[in-house]
């Protein structure tokens, strides 16, 4: 039986930071990475959707992991995102990743191509192979990769002893009840969608890791506990208050990853650059919904958290 407790907590997606020429920061990635110590989050994901892998380059990708864990080893749970559209480079970013020591590895499924299941299954093994000391793990996120993980699929992929569970970010909840059902004990599954923290972790989700935890990781901690402590109502009000900063961060003509990196600024006087095109950047009117999300959190950080 594995010992899985270092997942089982609040992981923030890590953001990209860049300087103010739009390349990799190693400087700003480590001054993210101790503001997530210093807010006691369980872990971070790196170089995921937050991360904009899909923008970034192999080169890039590692120099982000590389700073990450100068700062995070001992003090952080670290998965590191490896996927690629091909399995050459995933294959080495999951050799470096392990070479750097991270707790473990995650991959999308190859998208674009509508491949196969044992395709599928051949590209994650073909991962984990290159990082076999490595914890692995399944980012079954099917409304952008437009691939599922299927039950025959996941099953399959449970052949593999290093594969431990999967990043759920499909909006039905019930899939974290199925496969939490087949996985079992020696098998733990984050909760994906940040809108459904509570329901995630109701329903069997052991862990979460997810895209806004890092721009108000307080309040998704004081959930947690609420969660722990059978609180439901406290729960259920504090989900609502998070989803609306959600829908505002949501609400601008920038993405909601350039939205939050001004919160960032504004909120916590951490400046990470700003985000990489083709990702829509912040313009003039999306200030006021920068600084109206901004004070929400402030607002519902001054209800909701002890101390």
């Amino acid at each position: 039986m594995r010992d899985l407790e270092k997942y089982k907590g609040v992981i923030p997606a890590f953001y990209a930071c860049y300087d103010a020429e739009g390349r990799v920061s190693r400087e700003r990635t480590k001054a993210l990475t101790r503001y997530f110590v210093e807010k006691g989050v369980k872990g971070v994901y790196v170089n995921g959707s937050s991360g904009e892998c899909i923008y970034l380059g192999v080169e890039e990708r590692r120099e982000i992991l590389e700073a990450v864990m100068e700062e995070a080893k001992g003090k952080l749970t670290v998965i590191c995102h490896v996927a690629c559209n091909n399995t050459a480079d995933s294959a080495a970013l999951a050799a470096h990743a392990e070479a750097q020591g991270v707790d473990a590895i995650a991959a999308i499924p190859p998208i674009y191509f509508h491949l196969p299941e044992h395709a599928i299954a051949d590209y994650w093994n073909a991962i984990s192979a290159a990082a076999p000391k490595t914890d692995f793990i399944i980012y079954n996120i099917p409304q952008l990769a437009g691939v599922s993980l299927t039950m025959p699929l996941f099953k399959k992929m449970r052949k593999n002893k290093n594969v431990i569970g999967v990043k759920n970010s499909s909006m039905p909840i019930q899939d974290i009840q199925m496969f939490k059902a087949e996985g079992g004990a020696d098998c733990i599954i984050f909760n994906g969608p940040d809108e459904q923290f509570v329901g995630g972790l109701a329903i069997g989700a052991e862990g979460a890791i997810g895209g806004t935890y890092g721009v108000m990781p307080e309040l998704y901690l004081q959930l947690e506990r609420f969660v722990k402590e059978g609180k439901a109502a406290e729960a259920r009000e504090l989900q609502y208050a998070c989803n609306e900063i959600i829908y505002k961060m949501c609400s601008g003509h920038g993405g909601m990853y350039a939205v939050i990196k001004e919160i960032l600024r504004i909120n916590e006087s951490l400046d990470i650059g700003s985000v990489r095109a083709p990702m829509p950047a912040l313009i003039d009117s999306d200030q006021a919904i920068a600084k109206e999300a901004a004070q929400m959190i402030a607002d519902a950080k001054k209800k909701y958290v002890r101390g």
